[in-house]
C-alpha cells in the first residue's frame, strides 16, 4: 500500500506531530489510529534480538524473549568476510520479522581508541576502513528483510566514562578520516533507515544537538535519508536538537518534550516545517516496514549452527609452535581442558546488547557431543580468589597429560557497557595457573574468551593460543572444530595487542578530565600509531596463523599512472602451498610517498578473503579510488590526493607485506589554500602561481637578512645556504615587513593579489 505522507502529515494535529517526534515506551513509536499510522517497536542489537515487553530497561536487567546470540563485533570482524557478515544480518533481520520489530539497534561502529574502552567488545575495529566494510555488509544483509538498522553511536563515542556528559575534543581531519568514516561507508553503500546519536559532545556540542554533524555532514555531504534517533535517554534540549536534524527522541518523555515542541511551533521559537519535516523522515520509516511485512523466520536450531560457523570463521590463531595444533582425535583421553570458561564460557558482553540465550553449547558440551573423553577440571575462582586446591588439581592433572589447552579470559566484571577496564590484565589466579602449568605441561595451549586486548605474561611459556574473543552461544563448536583441525582457524585480528597498556597512542588521554577528553592523537590509532613509531606489539592489525601456508606472487597494476579521479585495479595471486585447506586474508594497504601531509605508514584500503585447497590459486583483483589516496585537507573542507607516488602493499598482515608497486597520481587540481599575512612562504613557494608572484620579493628579504654573493668567507660560515632556506621557509609574509621594508598597504595588495591568482 502507498502511503502519501504529505497528506497524513497535514491531517496530523500540532500534538500528534510533537508526539510522533518521542517514543510511546521504552521500545515502540506512538500510533495515531484515526490516521493509520501504527506503532512499531525497536529493539536492542546487535548480534542478537533482545526484545523485551514488560520490565523494559535498555541495560539487561530485565528479562527478554529467549534468542540466538551471535558472537559479538569484536570476533566477527576477525572474519574479514562480507559475505558472512551479510548472512548474518539476513538471519537477525528474518527473526526481526518473525518477532514484529521494526529497527534492530545496531551495527556500532565506534572505533577502539583504547582497549580500555567498556563496549569494545561490541565495536568492529580500530581501522574505519574495515569497520565500515563489515557494518554495510552487515546493514545490507538486515535491510534486504526489510527491517532497519540503527547505526550507533554517531559519534567519536569511544569510552563508558561520563560517556553522557564528557566533550570529545577532535580536529575536523581526525574526525573525517577516523571517528566518522566508518558512518560515512555504511550510508553511502548500504543506506541504513535510521542512525543513533551518541550521549558525549563532540567539541564542546552535545551529539544530539549539533547541526554540522547531523546536517552539514550526515545529510547533505553524504545523502542520508533516514531518521536519526537519541540513544536512550541522550536528550538535552528538544529544541535545538530538532533544528539540529534529530528526528526521535527514544524512550518516552512522558509527554514533557512533546509539549516543549508544540509552545516552541506556538511562540514561533520553533519552525513547524522543520516538526514537519522529522515527522516525514519517521513515518517513512514506520510505513516502509508496516507495508512491507515478510514472512519471518526464527529456527533457533539452525540459527544456533550459523552462529558456530561466523564463530568458526572468526577466531584468531595467534600462536602454534611445533605446530601443537591442530589436536589428535586418538589421542583425546589424553588431553586435559582446564578453567571454568570450558564448561560455563563467557561469550557475550553486558548491558544492552545481552542475549537470553535459548542454548549454549560450550567446549566440553561439543567434545562430548563428538564422544572426545576429554578430561577436565576447573583450574581457578572466576571470583578471583586463590584457591590452591583448584591450582594443585590442575597442575597434578597436568603432569600426566600428554597435551593440555586452558580455556582463561576476562570474567563478566572486566568489560561491560557503562565503565571502562582499568588495565590490559587478566586476573591474577588465572596468570598463575597458566605458569603453573606450562611450567610441568610444555605441551600447552590457552584459548581465550575476552571482548578486547590483553596482556600474557605467559606468552613465551605456552606453544598455542586461539582468540575466540566473545563467540557467541555456539562459541564451544567452533572452538572444537578449530582445536581438533576439522575447521581450519582463518580470522585476522581487527585490532593491534599492545605490549602494555602504556604504549597505545591516546595512553596519556584516556578517558580525560571528567569534562573533555583530548584527542591529542589525531588520526595516529592503533596500527597507524604503531608502525608510525616503529614500535613492536605482541601482536599486529590483521594477524592471523593458519593450519596451512600461502604464497603471493604476480602483483599487477592496471595502470601505474592515474588521475585522481580515476581508479586502479590491484591484481595478484593467492595460493596455498600447504597440505591442508584453508582461507586466506589478503589485505591491501596504501602508503602516501608524496610527503604533502602528515599521514600514516600505510593504511587499509581493500581486503579479500579467499578459500584455497591445497596446491590451489587463485587471482585476486581488488580495486582502489581516489579516497584510496586521499586525506582529509581541513583547509579546503574535502578530501584530498596529492600528485605524486603511492606505494601499494599486499600483505597478510599490517606488518608483513608479501607484494608491493608504486602508482602515481595526478591531482585534477591544484591544493589552493587562502594566503594571509601570516602564510610561511615554505607554503607560498609550493604553489607555483604563489611562488612566482613572490619571486622578487624573496630576493629582497634574503638580502635583507644578509644573504647573496657579497657575502664574505666568514659571513658565509655564519649563515650557510641551509640555514637562509630554512629561515626563508619559515618566514611569514608579514616579516617582509621588516626584512624587504615593504609597507602595509604593499603587504595587502600583494596577499590580495596572490588570492585572486589562486582563486
Amino acid at each position: 500500500m502507498k502511503h502519501n505522507i504529505t497528506e497524513i502529515i497535514g491531517k496530523m494535529t500540532l500534538a500528534e506531530k510533537a508526539g510522533m517526534c518521542s517514543g510511546a515506551d521504552f521500545w515502540h513509536t506512538k500510533a495515531v489510529e484515526r490516521l493509520g499510522i501504527p506503532a512499531v517497536m525497536v529493539s536492542d542489537g546487535p548480534y542478537g534480538l533482545r526484545k523485551q515487553d514488560q520490565g523494559a530497561d535498555h541495560i539487561g536487567v530485565n528479562e527478554s524473549i529467549r534468542a540466538v546470540c551471535f558472537p559479538a563485533g569484536s570476533l566477527t570482524t576477525c572474519s574479514f568476510d562480507r559475505d558472512l557478515l551479510k548472512k548474518e544480518g539476513e538471519t537477525l533481520g528474518d527473526e526481526c520479522q518473525a518477532e514484529d520489530v521494526s529497527i534492530i539497534l545496531g551495527p556500532a561502529v565506534n572505533i577502539k581508541r583504547s582497549p580500555l574502552c567498556g563496549r569494545n567488545f561490541e565495536y568492529l575495529s580500530e581501522d574505519p576502513y574495515l569497520a565500515g566494510q563489515m557494518a554495510a555488509a552487515y546493514t545490507k544483509g538486515v535491510e534486504s528483510k526489510n527491517i532497519g538498522v540503527s547505526v550507533k553511536h554517531f559519534a567519536a563515542n569511544n569510552q563508558e566514562y561520563r560517556r553522557m556528559s564528557v566533550s570529545a575534543e577532535i580536529d575536523e581531519r581526525t574526525l573525517r578520516e577516523i571517528y566518522l568514516a566508518a558512518f560515512e561507508t555504511v550510508v553511502r553503500e548500504a543506506k541504513p533507515d535510521t542512525l543513533m546519536c551518541s550521549y558525549n559532545q563532540i567539541n564542546g556540542v552535545y551529539s544530539c544537538e549539533n547541526k554540522w554533524l547531523l546536517t552539514d555532514v550526515l545529510r547533505k555531504d553524504w545523502g542520508f535519508e533516514g531518521y536519526v534517533m537519541t540513544d536512550w535517554g541522550a536528550m538535552d534540549n528538544r529544541i535545538e536538537s530538532l533544528k539540529a536534524g534529530l528526528d526521535l527522541e527514544m524512550p518516552s518523555s512522558d509527554g514533557v518534550t512533546d509539549r516543549q515542541i508544540i509552545q516552541a511551533v506556538k511562540d514561533g521559537r520553533l519552525d513547524e516545517k522543520i516538526l514537519n519535516t522529522a515527522v516525514e523522515r519517521i513515518l517513512t520509516i514506520v510505513f516502509k516496514f508496516s507495508d512491507g511485512r515478510m514472512q519471518g523466520n526464527f529456527d533457533k536450531e539452525k540459527h544456533h549452527e550459523l552462529a558456530a560457523k561466523i564463530a568458526e570463521n572468526s577466531m584468531v590463531l595467534l600462536k602454534n609452535d611445533e605446530n601443537i595444533l591442530p589436536l589428535c582425535e586418538k589421542e583425546a583421553e589424553n588431553i586435559l581442558f582446564i578453567g571454568v570458561f570450558a564448561k560455563i564460557p563467557r561469550f557475550e558482553g553486558g548491558g544492552s546488547s545481552h542475549i537470553n540465550c535459548s542454548k549454549i553449547t560450550s567446549a566440553v558440551d561439543a567434545a562430548k557431543a563428538l564422544s572426545l573423553n576429554v578430561k577436565y577440571v576447573q583450574g581457578y575462582d572466576l571470583k578471583e580468589q586463590d584457591d590452591g586446591n583448584l591450582l594443585r588439581e590442575a597442575v597434578a592433572e597436568a603432569k600426566k597429560a600428554k597435551k593440555v589447552v586452558i580455556f582463561a579470559g576476562l570474567p563478566d566484571a572486566y568489560e561491560s557497557e557503562g565503565y571502562d577496564r582499568k588495565n590490559m590484565k587478566m586476573p591474577d589466579n588465572q596468570n598463575k595457573l597458566i605458569q603453573a602449568v606450562a611450567a610441568v605441561q610444555p605441551q600447552t595451549v590457552v584459548v581465550l574468551h575476552n571482548g578486547s586486548p590483553v596482556e600474557m605474561p605467559w606468552i613465551t611459556d605456552v606453544k598455542g593460543i586461539l582468540e575466540s574473543y566473545l563467540g557467541g552461544e555456539a562459541v564451544g563448536i567452533a572452538q572444537i572444530n578449530l582445536l581438533f583441525g576439522w575447521a581450519n582457524p582463518s580470522g585476522k585480528l581487527a585490532e593491534s595487542f599492545p605490549l602494555r597498556l602504556e604504549d597505545t597512542p591516546c595512553y596519556i588521554n584516556f578517558p580525560g578530565n571528567g569534562h573533555t577528553v583530548e584527542y591529542t592523537e589525531g588520526v595516529f590509532t592503533g596500527y597507524r600509531y604503531y608502525d608510525k613509531k616503529n614500535m613492536d606489539v605482541l601482536f599486529p592489525f590483521g594477524f592471523g596463523l593458519s593450519y596451512t601456508t600461502f604464497e603471493y606472487s604476480r602483483l599487477t597494476l592496471s595502470a601505474e599512472d592515474i588521475r585522481d579521479s580515476d581508479t586502479v585495479d590491484v591484481t595478484f595471486t593467492v595460493k596455498n602451498t600447504g597440505k591442508a585447506a584453508g582461507a586466506e586474508i589478503a589485505e591491501l594497504y596504501v602508503a602516501d610517498k608524496t610527503g604533502t601531509a602528515v599521514r600514516p605508514d600505510k593504511e587499509l584500503k581493500n581486503f579479500e578473503k579467499v578459500f584455497l585447497q591445497p596446491g590451489e590459486s587463485r587471482e585476486i583483483t581488488l580495486m582502489l579510488d581516489k579516497r584510496s589516496f586521499a586525506w582529509y585537507n581541513e583547509d579546503i573542507h574535502d578530501w584530498y590526493a596529492a600528485t605524486g607516488n603511492y606505494d601499494i602493499l599486499v600483505g597478510s598482515s599490517s606488518q608483513d607485506i608479501r607484494l608491493a608497486g608504486t602508482v602515481h597520481v595526478t591531482a585534477q587540481s591544484a591544493l589552493v589554500c587562502k594566503i594571509t599575512r601570516n602564510t610561511v612562504f615554505a607554503d607560498i613557494a609550493d604553489n607555483p602561481v604563489t611562488a612566482e608572484l613572490c619571486g622578487p620579493l624573496l630576493k629582497k628579504i634574503r638580502k635583507g637578512l644578509g644573504g647573496g654573493e657579497s657575502q664574505n668567507e666568514t659571513e658565509k660560515e655564519a649563515v650557510s645556504s641551509e640555514m637562509m632556506q630554512a629561515m626563508l621557509d619559515n618566514l611569514p609574509l608579514h616579516a617582509a615587513r621588516s626584512f624587504a621594508k615593504i609597507t602595509e598597504e604593499e603587504l595587502e595588495n600583494l596577499v590580495d593579489t596572490m588570492n585572486k591568482a589562486l582563486a
